[in-house]
């Protein structure tokens, strides 16, 4: 074979080898816990103002309903899992599922509503998250499993009767995992989808978009590391199949400014649910997950609305 040959192959190998090598340190930034430390119960974005007020926020409901909480924990495929549950003295509960880098902290600032609507509250750690165990992110594809077993032991041990699933962004598409899945309890009645997208990669894809940072090959790349680490199928798979298959009732509640999962996007998934108990909410202000945050009196509004269609609900005690 011509040297020249041998050159142009040595040089696309190098190529291939270092892109990978850069691509792996990005699905490692996004979705594997490195430590203990991170992903915690602290806040993770610490220099967002935004973030720190919704965190603030989240922090003071905590401590007015501090005597109404207590620690649990739960063993599932293989995981000690921990949360935090409210219980204001109804029959009915809500899980509150959030997004990637959060704990069950950040939690609390999605609570208020469902105590108004005379709900409990289970805030949990998802797996790799918090105090629980895990290492690896798995956009809901293992987690789902994990909520099912958090809703059993509410269903189970301390004898609730009804529950909806709460997500945020990841959190959201977990939800759905959960309600369309076949082994979903019949008392999983509703899910509330919070910036809930089609799939991971337009996540990502997006904000890459609007920054202008090369797509090409780093996005493909991480998406096969999620495909090969964390077992999920990034690109053709999420909310985007599953929603064919949502038949409980479903509240989207989303952005007009969220460009993670854009407007068009939940528009498509809100018309391809064949629920027929669905709503879907526009907020003109907010960020990806930063809905209520920047609207709490008319998010709220929202959710206490659509719990209380559900026939759920009790009076506030």
């Amino acid at each position: 074979m011509p040297l020249i040959l041998w050159i142009i192959i040595g040089l696309l190998a190098f190529g291939v080898l270092s892109t990978m090598f850069v691509s792996f340190f990005i699905y490692r930034a996004l979705l594997l816990r490195t430590s203990k430390d991170t992903w915690g119960r602290n806040p993770s974005m610490p220099d967002d103002e935004e973030y720190v007020r919704l965190y603030k926020q989240a922090d003071e409901w905590g401590a007015r309903h501090k005597n109404r909480m207590k620690e649990v924990h739960i063993k599932n495929d293989g995981l000690n899992l921990y949360g935090e549950y409210f219980d204001f003295g109804g029959s009915s509960a809500v899980i509150i599922i959030p997004g990637r880098m959060e704990a069950c902290t950040y939690s609390y600032h999605y609570a208020e509503p469902y105590r108004q609507a005379g709900m409990n509250v289970l805030a949990i750690d998802t797996r790799a998250h918090g105090r629980s165990d895990g290492r690896i992110n798995s956009l809901g594809y293992k987690e789902y499993r994990d909520v099912i077993a958090w809703a059993r032991y509410l269903h189970d041990e301390l004898g609730v009767k009804k529950i909806v699933l709460h997500g945020i962004c990841i959190g959201a598409s977990c939800a759905l995992f959960t309600a369309t899945s076949a082994d979903c309890p019949y008392y999983i009645t509703a899910i509330v989808g919070d910036g809930m997208y089609q799939c991971f990669y337009d996540s990502c894809k997006n904000p890459m978009l609007k920054d202008h940072r090369p797509i090409f090959p780093f996005l493909m790349e991480t998406m096969l590391y999620t495909r090969l680490i964390s077992g999920a199928n990034a690109v053709t798979d999420g909310p985007k199949k599953r929603i064919h298959s949502m038949r409980k009732p479903i509240l989207f509640i989303h952005s007009r400014e969220d460009m993670f999962s854009t407007p068009e996007k939940v528009k498509e998934l809100y018309e391809r649910c064949p629920s027929e108990n669905k709503s879907i909410v526009w907020f003109d202000h907010g960020g990806h997950s930063r809905v209520r945050v920047n609207n709490v009196e008319k998010y709220d509004k929202t959710v206490v609305d659509f719990v209380t269609s559900l026939g759920i609900t009790e009076p506030l005690k």
